[in-house]
C-alpha cells in the first residue's frame, strides 16, 4: 500500500519477549472486547535468534531508463538465489514492473554484506500491454511478489482501486492476483470471491485495503487485504483492532475458505488526536500449510510508523468465506496470533516496512528473513532491507 506522502518518518526502540496471542471468538464490537491470553512461544515455533545487518539502495536510483522505488514486496528463487522486488509505482515515473536483482549474505557468519539489482521487467496485462497510468481504468498497484518454486512462475497482487471521499473521480479497478512468467507475461489468474469486489459504495473493501500480501504452501496458495472491508467494522482504533481476511486457494486454483485476522488496535494515539491514522497487514509469508507470519504495520500522524512480526495460525479458526459481515453480531474464531518481533525497535526511524521473504539458510542451521521497506518516492523515506537470522523456520 502507498501509505501516501503525509510527512512520515519515526521509529523504533529495543527486542521484545516472545509471546503467543490466543484469541477468543469475535463478536460485533469490531474485536474490541475480545480476550487473549498470553503464553511462551513452544518450542517449534519460529523465533528471532540475531539482527544480521541492513542494507539500502540510493532513494531514487536511475536503473535500466527506470526510477527505483515503492518497493511493496520481494520473493527470492532458492535455486537461482534471485530476489524479485515488485515496485507499487502506478506509472507515476514508469510502467508497473518488477526489479531482479542479489542480496549478499556471509553462510558462514550469517553478515549481510550487500543489494544490488540485476533486471527490471514490465507487468503485462492479458492482451501484452503494459497496465495503464494511475487514474485510468485497469491500473495496477502492485503490492506483493512471490516466487512459486514448484511451477517456477511468479504471482503478485493488485490492491485495486475505487473512489473515495478523497478521491472520488477515482475508477473501480478490481483487486486481482495474477501469474506471469519471468518476464513479466500473464498466464492467467485466481478467482475472487465475491465479498472481495470492489464497488463505489460503503460496502466490500475500502480504498487501499485491497489485497497487500500473498504466500504460497506446497498445497495452497493465501492472499490477505490490509484491513476490513466496510460490512467488517471499522478500521483500527487506540480502542479496538479489526478483522482483515485471509483468502485461501487450493493449488487447483479453487476457492476453499476466508479467515479472519486480527489487526491490534492502534500501538498509539495520533497527535493531534483528530489526526490520520492507517494500520493493517502489510504482508504474509508461509512457514507451512497452518502457519504464517505476518507482518503489521501502523502509520500514526504525529508518531509515524510501527511494525510488529506476528506468527499465525489457522487451525481453529473459523471458515467466513460466506459470511457477509463480521460485525452482525455472530460469533466466529480468528486465526491465532503470537508475537514475534518489535520491528519498532531496530535501526530507528522505522520505516514503511511492507515486504517479507525468506532468505538462504546459513551453515548455523538458522533461515534468514528479509523485511523491506516501500519508500512511497520520498526523500524522507528509504528503500531499506533488514535482515535476521531464526530458528523454527
Amino acid at each position: 500500500m502507498d501509505m501516501g506522502n503525509n510527512g512520515y518518518g519515526e521509529h523504533m526502540t529495543h527486542w521484545r519477549t516472545f509471546t503467543r496471542v490466543t484469541v477468543a471468538l469475535a463478536t460485533a464490537v469490531g474485536l474490541g472486547g475480545i480476550a487473549v491470553q498470553p503464553a511462551a512461544a513452544a518450542p517449534g515455533d519460529i523465533r528471532i535468534t540475531r539482527f544480521l545487518g541492513e542494507q539500502r539502495l540510493p532513494h531514487k536510483l536511475q536503473y535500466a531508463d527506470t526510477t527505483v522505488g515503492g518497493f511493496s514486496g520481494i520473493d527470492r528463487d532458492p535455486l537461482t538465489n534471485t530476489w524479485y522486488f515488485i515496485s507499487d509505482d502506478r506509472w507515476r515515473y514508469n510502467p508497473a514492473r518488477f526489479y531482479t536483482g542479489k542480496l549478499d549474505f556471509n553462510l558462514r557468519t550469517g553478515a549481510f554484506t550487500g543489494v544490488r539489482l540485476t533486471g527490471v521487467k514490465t507487468l503485462r496485462r492479458p492482451d501484452g500491454t503494459p497496465y495503464p497510468a494511475y487514474g485510468l481504468p485497469e491500473s495496477a498497484d502492485p503490492e506483493t511478489i512471490r516466487f512459486d518454486k514448484w511451477t517456477r512462475r511468479l504471482l503478485w497482487g493488485h490492491e485495486g482501486d475505487r473512489p473515495s471521499a478523497s478521491a472520488p473521480t477515482v475508477p473501480i479497478s478490481d483487486l486481482f492476483v495474477r501469474w506471469i512468467d519471468r518476464d513479466g507475461k500473464h498466464l492467467g489468474e485466481l478467482p475472487i470471491p465475491e465479498n472481495l469486489e470492489l464497488t463505489d459504495a460503503d460496502r466490500g473493501p475500502r480504498r487501499n485495503f485491497g489485497f497487500e500480501g500473498l504466500t504460497f504452501t506446497p498445497r495452497t496458495i493465501a492472499a490477505i487485504v490490509e484491513g476490513p472491508r466496510f460490512e467488517d467494522g471499522t478500521p483500527p482504533s487506540v480502542d479496538k483492532g479489526a478483522p482483515a481476511r485471509i483468502t485461501v486457494w487450493g493449488r487447483d486454483g479453487k476457492l476453499r475458505a476466508q479467515y479472519a485476522y486480527p489487526i491490534d488496535p492502534l500501538p498509539a494515539a495520533p497527535i493531534p488526536p483528530t489526526g490520520a491514522t492507517d494500520s493493517g497487514v502489510s504482508e504474509i509469508l508461509a512457514l507451512d500449510d497452518n502457519r504464517y507470519l505476518a507482518l503489521e504495520r501502523s502509520w500514526i500522524e504525529g508518531v509515524n510508523y510501527k511494525v510488529k512480526l506476528y506468527e499465525i495460525d489457522l487451525r481453529g479458526a473459523t471458515n467466513v468465506l460466506d459470511r457477509n459481515s463480521l460485525a452482525d453480531g455472530a460469533a466466529y474464531r480468528t486465526v491465532s496470533k503470537r508475537l514475534v518481533y518489535d520491528l519498532s525497535t531496530v535501526n530507528p526511524p522505522t520505516q514503511n516496512l511492507e515486504s517479507l521473504a525468506f532468505g538462504p539458510r546459513l551453515l548455523t542451521g538458522e533461515c534468514t528473513v528479509v523485511i523491506g521497506s516501500d519508500d512511497n518516492f520520498d526523500q524522507r523515506e528509504v528503500t531499506q532491507f533488514l535482515a535476521f537470522a531464526a530458528r523454527g523456520c
